[in-house]
């Protein structure tokens, strides 16, 4: 079983083939991506018509070279699984409708993968992991604590209410005038800062909801910021310390919020899972394994290559579905919006 991939939800234009071995474990056979961030970074964030019009540009010609890498022609694909949604609706479209064509002119079943789910299901694709497991999914759009019961089964612990993790790391590296993306760059100035140097605040630690927010976080950074210009290099180190120190004691609170809770909706965790481009954080993998290590938990994250957005965890999302029955019709539509897990029941 062969599986394309294609995922063009925002900045990274990306075709990848998958396959099921006789282990039943997943295998990347191609894995393309190219990123935009070339073309975004004078904007110091990503223009959604630039983001369309680059996926345009190069996504046949990305098919065209995961197929070949893979050494598999379409007609021996035996699926084309697409990101339809949730993303910015111009990349959505492009991929979507690419899909479609694929799907009408070989003849293969069409899945219609929701991009965050792709994201929960990649430690299966990586480690092979069996349900239930909990998962940190943060990203530059969205921060949420999900109970992972199974393909389509999910349960949604806690939630950002206002700014998700990745982009208030990027506000605060806008803000210290630091390179686009911010993400990597506030990681990259922490190493040589002093993280107690600045007492910031910890929005929501000891709170029953597993919930964050992060706005007043952010906003205390600047405060401090705009009393100390301007800024020294050693002032911007010790903030971006400070405010990734600062992340990480939230992020670990509020995990260990929702391992109470999952529980309850759950029974017993397989593992804790951190998924989406903030998994590649150093400093939170490395809290949130020795927080799995503390409960007994194994601590599983991607490979880096595999936190961002990429075709590989599109086409494995497709290969569980398909596994499952679940195939879409040429009318799915494109989503711009689509939550991907439930509410847990009010305690």
């Amino acid at each position: 079983m062969k599986i394309l991939g294609i995922e063009t939800t925002c900045d990274e234009t990306a075709a990848a083939v998958v396959t099921l071995g006789e282990d039943e474990r997943g295998q990347i056979l191609a894995n393309e991506v190219l990123s935009q961030i070339a073309e975004h970074a004078a904007y110091g964030g990503v223009v959604p018509e630039i983001a369309a019009r680059a996926h345009v540009e190069v996504l046949d010609r990305l098919i065209a070279r995961a197929l070949q890498r893979a050494g598999t022609p379409l007609a021996e694909i035996d699926a084309i699984a697409v990101a339809a949604g949730p993303g910015l609706i111009g990349g959505v479209l492009i991929g979507l409708v690419t899909a479609k064509t694929l799907s009408l002119v070989a003849r293969k079943p069409l899945l219609a993968v929701n991009h965050l789910e792709a994201h929960a299901l990649t430690p299966r694709l990586t480690d092979g992991l069996a349900f239930p497991y909990l998962l940190l999914l943060a990203s530059g759009g969205h921060t949420q604590l999900v109970a992972v019961k199974g393909v389509g089964d999910y349960v949604r612990l806690g939630t950002t209410i206002d700014d998700a993790i990745g982009e208030a790391f990027d506000k605060v590296a806008k803000l210290l005038g630091l390179g686009y993306p911010g993400g990597p760059e506030v990681e990259r100035q922490a190493q040589s800062g002093d993280p107690e140097r600045f007492a910031l605040p910890r929005p929501m630690l000891g709170r029953r909801q597993a919930d964050f927010s992060l706005s007043g976080l952010k906003t205390a950074l600047r405060i401090e910021a705009e009393r100390l210009e301007p800024l020294a290099s050693q002032d911007v180190a010790d903030l971006c310390a400070s405010f990734q120190a600062a992340v990480v004691d939230v992020v670990v609170d509020r995990v260990r919020v929702a391992l109470r809770a999952f529980a309850d909706v759950a029974g017993h965790p397989t593992a804790l899972v951190a998924a989406g481009g903030v998994a590649a954080n150093g400093a939170i993998r490395r809290a949130l394994a020795a927080q799995a290590g503390e409960v007994g938990l194994s601590f599983v994250a991607p490979p880096l290559p595999l936190c961002g957005d990429n075709g590989a965890m599109i086409a494995w999302a497709g290969l569980e579905r398909l596994r499952l029955g679940l195939v879409d019709d040429l009318t799915v539509p494109a989503r711009a919006r689509w939550p991907f897990a439930e509410a847990a029941p009010a305690a």
